[in-house]
């Protein structure tokens, strides 16, 4: 378990998420593994997950696709890249192929905020189409799976740093 705590924010009735975690690294090397397909694969989903890349074009106008695999299950999600600033933001959407119509994008920015000691603050903000697509998100387990991914990065980043 970490010492830092995901921070999950959901308004009633908005359409958007805010997510905040602080990370004990600074804020290139937390970029690099949040966008680097050779960490990504090694963080990215629940614990009981593994990830492979299909693809992962992450820059500006880029598009990337993941598949989660659990107990002989393959979930995919994929999105476009609108913007990569290294080491400041990345936007991007998001979608989840299981859902069984289409259309159902979230646009994320995540900024890597530097703090004093070498640390990083990451804060996105995820907004929805709707407000039933927000809380079907959160009813979903995202926050278990932010938190698991999360606790996975900070093993990744104390190997490295």
């Amino acid at each position: 378990m970490s010492k830092h705590e995901t921070k999950v924010t959901a308004e009633p009735g908005k359409q958007e998420i805010w997510i905040e975690r602080e990370f004990d690294a600074p804020r290139e090397l937390v970029f690099k593994v949040t966008t680097d397909p050779e960490y990504i694969v090694q963080w990215w989903g629940p614990k009981e997950y593994t990830t492979t890349i299909d693809k992962a074009d992450i820059k500006s106008g880029g598009q990337w696709r993941f598949i989660h695999h659990a107990n002989g299950q393959d979930f995919g999600f994929h999105g476009v890249y609108h913007e990569v600033l290294s080491p400041e933001r990345v936007i991007d959407t998001f979608e989840w192929e299981g859902l069984p119509e289409k259309g159902h994008v979230i646009l994320e920015t995540s900024r890597y905020e530097e703090l004093p000691e070498g640390r990083t603050k990451l804060k996105i903000q995820q907004v929805f189409q709707s407000v039933q697509d927000r809380d079907g998100m959160i009813a979903s387990g995202q926050k278990k799976g932010m938190e698991e991914s999360y606790e996975r990065m900070d093993e990744i980043l104390a190997k490295i740093k």
